[in-house]
């Protein structure tokens, strides 16, 4: 192999990942640290003030045109679910398995995998309160613990489901355009090693937890809704430390009350807490009601029709996964490249049309337009923060650097992250075992920012560029890369994400949650960075 000549442009584009990265470490937004170092990085390669200022709106672009199917899945998915939340259907779809929850372990299961399920299929977004508002109380009264409670919904929805993300298919579509692969090859990989993270830190939670669990009893209940006053996101820091830190102060009202108080973000966006939605995104703003408004369902027939449309929806998505399993073994034509996500998208606006069109009738054309704009509002919100930061890690591919950079159709474009990896493989250990960790550790650090998915582009390029010389699959280092990014930012180990949402619910300090997802976290992460390695 010819030694990589390595220019300005290679260092400028260097320093802006080390930049971002330090960013990131000192829980600050990264928006504008991408969008310099892509203006500056067009500048040292074309030593054009045009191209590099032009290069800032085209990085934005090229970035929006990769990744606009998945905000469009986020904004049919989230209409959907703004349906079936006004006609009250949402909270029926989990109301059956209380009658399941008599004791702290059969609580501990139901919580644990209602929340995965429901965070699979429509993210934790909804799940958090659905499961606040319905399971949690019920939860407490079987006897267990409020902080059992919050790990339990943070490590089943803010870790396994959404760190592979496997219906929805929005990280591995993203580590998969940095990585420059197949989205299904990360997703399969993804959903492997979130489920070994997620059972490993389950069984460490249950041997912590065990001790705290008491026998059911009503009074359980009434101790816990008598605690709802108390400001439970700052107990353990002081309002100096709240305001350096991002972090976020709930109050919270008795049961039968609303919450209320300001979400303030690591970014330093805010949001108000009168609503049942958390919003922001996967990762982003809490929005905390812990007893959401469902629609009047007083009439018989609009309570028939709720029953009806959450037995519907839970059965049609149902299909759904059954026949996607059944493509992979090659039972029935598999669905490829990005149809399954299509998929998604298109029964979510079909079942927002018959949800509508069942609830009001007469308003049916209006409120489906509603609800897709409201739709469409989330999705810019949840992943707007993605485009430039994108832009920038796009910016060191040769797929994507010629349109940033405005170059003609057959000039060569540069591979800045390539080659600077390639440049530097003679001076690192080809182990396997070095690499994955490597990339472990680089999605950890990138999720301090609080947001799950903007770190995913540079893990994401890292595992293609890394790939060949460790001797990795490069699927298999986006994976590890994504599990880093997500149960770091996504909502288990940081404190200023939306785990702010899990710990208002469950009513426990959210500094305390996050220590101690910690251990079991972590370790889960270590053991499934160790299969990946040597089995994957």
């Amino acid at each position: 192999m010819q030694p990589i000549d390595l220019t300005a442009a290679h260092w400028v584009y260097l320093a802006g990942v080390i930049v971002i990265i330090a960013t990131m470490v000192m829980r600050k937004n990264i928006v504008v640290p991408a969008v310099i170092a892509t203006f500056l990085t067009a500048f040292a390669f074309s030593d054009s003030i045009v191209t590099a200022i032009a290069s800032i709106f085209n990085a934005s672009l090229v970035a929006a045109e990769e990744l606009f199917n998945i905000f469009l899945i986020i904004a049919l998915v989230t209409a959907m679910l703004g349906g079936l939340r006004q006609m009250g259907a949402d909270r029926l779809m989990i109301t059956p398995f209380r009658k399941v929850m008599r004791s702290p372990t059969s609580s501990f299961i139901v919580l644990g995998l209602v929340t995965y399920l429901i965070s699979l299929f429509f993210w934790p977004t909804p799940a958090v309160p659905l499961v606040g508002a319905v399971l949690i109380p019920v939860a407490i009264r079987a006897g267990l613990s409020p902080m059992s409670v919050g790990m339990v919904i943070a490590i089943a929805g803010q870790g396994m489901a959404l760190s592979s993300d496997y219906v929805m298919k929005v990280a591995p579509g993203i580590s998969a355009k940095a990585a420059g692969i197949d989205p299904d090859a990360v997703a399969d990989k993804a959903l492997i090693l979130s489920l070994i993270v997620g059972a490993v830190a389950m069984i460490i939670t249950w041997v912590m937890q065990r001790r705290s669990w008491r026998a059911p009893s009503a009074e359980l209940l009434t101790e816990w809704e008598n605690e709802a006053d108390r400001t439970v996101a700052t107990a353990d820091a002081s309002p100096a430390d709240e305001a350096a830190s991002g972090e976020i102060d709930i109050a919270t009202a008795s049961t039968g009350g609303r919450s209320a108080g300001t979400v303030a973000r690591a970014s330093g966006g805010s949001a108000s807490v009168d609503s049942p939605v958390v919003t922001g995104g996967p990762t982003g703003t809490a929005v905390i009601d812990p007893n959401p408004p469902t629609g009047d369902t007083d009439g018989p027939d609009r309570t028939r029709k709720a029953v009806i449309f959450a037995c519907l929806v839970p059965l049609v998505y149902s299909v759904f996964i059954v026949y996607l399993a059944l493509g992979k073994i090659g039972a029935v034509p598999a669905l490829e490249g990005g149809d399954a996500a299509a998929m998604v998208g298109g029964l979510a606006a079909l079942l927002l049309f018959a949800v509508c069109a069942a609830d009001e009738p007469s308003k049916f054309l209006e409120t489906t337009a509603e609800h897709l704009v409201d739709g469409l509002v989330f999705a810019f919100k949840a992943m707007g923060i993605v485009l430039p930061i994108a832009g920038f890690f796009l910016i060191g591919s040769s797929d994507f650097a010629g349109k940033i950079l405005g170059l003609p159709d057959d000039a060569s474009a540069p591979a800045f992250l390539f080659d600077l990896v390639t440049a530097a493989e003679s001076h690192l250990p080809n182990i396997p075992i070095v690499t994955t960790f490597g990339v472990l550790i680089v999605g950890l650090v990138a999720g301090l920012e609080g947001s799950g998915f903007s770190g995913l582009p540079l893990t994401g390029a890292l595992a293609g560029a890394l790939a060949p010389g460790s001797g990795m699959d490069s699927a298999t280092l986006a994976a590890i890369g994504q599990m880093g990014n997500i149960w770091s930012g996504g909502g288990t180990l940081v404190a200023w994400s939306s785990l702010v949402a899990v710990a208002g619910f469950a009513r426990v300090p959210v500094l305390s949650l996050a220590r101690k997802c910690f251990i079991p976290v972590m370790s889960g992460l270590i053991i499934a960075t160790v299969i990946a390695t040597y089995l994957l």
